[in-house]
């Protein structure tokens, strides 16, 4: 076909002619050095990216740290006991669930809370809320003896009121109140100590299994469930037992006095309704915590000081004792007044 005959495409008003890759349609390719400013664009490209890197992970590091702070800040906050005086209350401390440490029945939680109901110039009397089945004989202690010395201290009458529960290391503590308040068929009692545990030796020897436990010192791994109780360790273990006991006895002995009316299974590790440990001078009436604001404290305004931890205690907690948590293991047979 003849050249001359073929239509021209600019003559269409919709052509639009073919654009150059770049400026003034000149490939770049096609320059001098192009490869040298392709790289230093993308290695300019590159540490930039980095710096935003980095920028990101300072800014999240700083944000850590705030955060952190502000633990560290709300939890001595919430520690520090208010100064100001309030107008005439009955302060209320609650004893709930199993009394271990860590638990928020622990002594730590209640000796802050109690220091801080007693420090309080408008707290009228401290009440003990206790609803609890025992626990630890040691953490039972320590809240006994800080009881006995901020009623030396502040002259204030401290009273428990029980609710459900008030046996073992709950009234260990409830002892030391002036007074203790029961429901008629409250649980009360259970003076006692234990340690339990189990043992496997005969069911390791009927199934052909070998224990393999190297110690370095004869009694070493005497509370060892695999491995079988000589009479003497039984015996040194019972000894320490009945010490504790000991100890649980004067305790409800000094808080009781003349009001306990002894008899052979007081002590045993028998527990009573509150009707029947009313009898037995294990508690003194029957009454609940608004019967004891109202009538007995003549402060009918209730405030609770009860400190319980709480979530960011909780974090806290989590990033500090991660180190080294295994070793308390080794304490779990430790013995509990249950």
């Amino acid at each position: 076909m003849n050249d001359l005959n073929r239509p021209d495409p600019s003559d269409n008003p919709e052509f639009t002619p073919p654009r150059s890759s770049s400026p003034g349609g000149v490939d770049p390719t096609s320059q001098p050095g192009w490869e040298r400013a392709t790289l230093e664009k993308l290695a300019f490209a590159s540490l930039a990216e980095q710096k935003a890197a980095r920028r990101w992970k300072t800014i999240v590091r700083l944000s850590w740290l705030a955060f952190f702070v502000f633990l560290v800040w709300f939890v001595v906050q919430r520690g520090a006991p208010s100064t100001s005086v309030s107008a005439p209350h009955t302060a209320v401390v609650e004893i709930k669930g199993e009394i271990a440490d860590g638990a928020d029945a622990s002594a730590e939680f209640v000796n802050a809370a109690l220091r801080a109901a007693f420090e309080d110039e408008g707290a009228q009397a401290v009440v003990l809320l206790i609803n609890s089945p025992g626990g630890s004989p040691v953490q039972a202690g320590m809240m006994n003896d800080e009881i006995v010395r901020l009623k030396t201290k502040h002259k204030k009458p401290v009273y428990a009121v029980v609710e459900e529960t008030c046996a073992s290391a709950a009234y260990y503590i409830a002892a030391s109140a002036d007074r203790i308040f029961v429901d008629k068929a409250s649980i009360v009692g259970s003076i006692g100590v234990l340690m339990d545990g189990f043992g496997f030796t005969g069911l390791m020897e009927k199934v052909g299994v070998e224990r393999r436990l190297m110690t370095a010192g004869e009694n070493k791994g005497f509370l060892d469930p695999f491995s079988p109780q000589t009479e003497k360790q039984r015996a040194y273990a019972q000894a320490m037992l009945n010490q504790i006991h000991q100890q649980f006895i004067t305790v409800v002995k000094n808080g009781r006095g003349n009001r306990l009316k002894e008899t052979p299974e007081m002590f045993s590790g028998l527990f009573w309704t509150g009707q029947q440990a009313i009898e037995l001078g294990l508690a003194d009436q029957l009454g609940t915590l608004e019967f004891v604001a109202r009538d007995i404290v003549k402060a009918e305004e209730i405030i609770d000081y009860t400190r319980r931890e709480n979530v960011a205690e909780r974090l806290a907690k989590k990033f500090g004792a991660a180190v080294g948590s295994g070793a308390m293991q080794a304490f779990k047979a430790m013995p509990a007044i249950r």
